[in-house]
């Protein structure tokens, strides 16, 4: 079954990967932009940009941002530009407002990217960028675990620009290894498809599992 999908973040790197991989199989992508020039860029075919600054907007803009759309896709992250403050007004405060306005706006399913291992104690050499980083992801978490929504969190190991493989790691916990970020789209775009992912929290890395069966069975854990 089609359906229209908005992903946050969208013109970043995991959701351009994301984004034709979605309207190959006849979905509508509602990619989220900040600018009018990335927006001219991504628009096409099965390809429906709309405006959205994740740092200034409100609920509101989040939540009218995302009417029609039968799916949420949180890709958005502040990158590692050392500004610890974009760590909580795009990673977390992101976060928090697509879950908002999701709800706002009667979407029920929605998946976040999220990162490896932050639920883990923090080593004491950690720098205090990394610190904000993993504590925006930690939170952003957990609150999607406490909403309402019909949701699954993924959270990739470190994300490599090599060819996605097809094959990969997918589980609760898993030890620390890296992903290309092709296979993560291919991941989330398998989970969309999934009932069985919904209210799972995964970690995923590289591995030898095609990702349709590594998405099945880790849902019918």
């Amino acid at each position: 079954m089609t359906s229209t999908i908005a992903i946050v973040g969208g013109a970043g790197q995991i959701a351009r990967l994301l984004t034709p991989i979605l309207t190959r199989e006849g979905h509508t992508v509602v990619p989220l932009v900040r600018r009018e020039a990335q927006a001219a860029e991504l628009r096409g075919p099965g390809v429906e940009p709309r405006m959205l600054d994740i740092e200034t907007s409100g609920e509101e803009a989040f939540a009218a941002a995302f009417d029609g759309v039968d799916a949420v896709v949180f890709a958005a992250g502040g990158g590692p530009d050392g500004n610890i403050e974009r760590k909580r007004t795009v990673d977390l405060q992101g976060a928090l407002k697509s879950v908002a306005g999701s709800r706002a706006a009667g979407v029920r399913r929605y998946v976040q990217v999220s990162a490896i291992g932050v639920d883990d104690p923090l080593p004491p050499d950690v720098g205090e960028v990394w610190a904000a980083y993993v504590a925006a992801k930690r939170d952003s978490d957990a609150a999607v675990r406490a909403s309402d929504l019909d949701w699954t969190i993924i959270r990739p190991g470190g994300l490599t620009d090599e060819p996605g493989t097809g094959r990969v790691a997918l589980a609760p916990e898993l030890p620390r290894g890296q992903v290309p970020r092709a296979d993560v789209a291919a991941v989330i775009a398998e989970v969309l498809a999934s009932r069985g992912s919904i209210g799972k929290q995964w970690t995923l890395v590289g591995g030898d599992v095609p990702v349709a069966r590594a998405v099945a069975q880790a849902a019918g854990a």
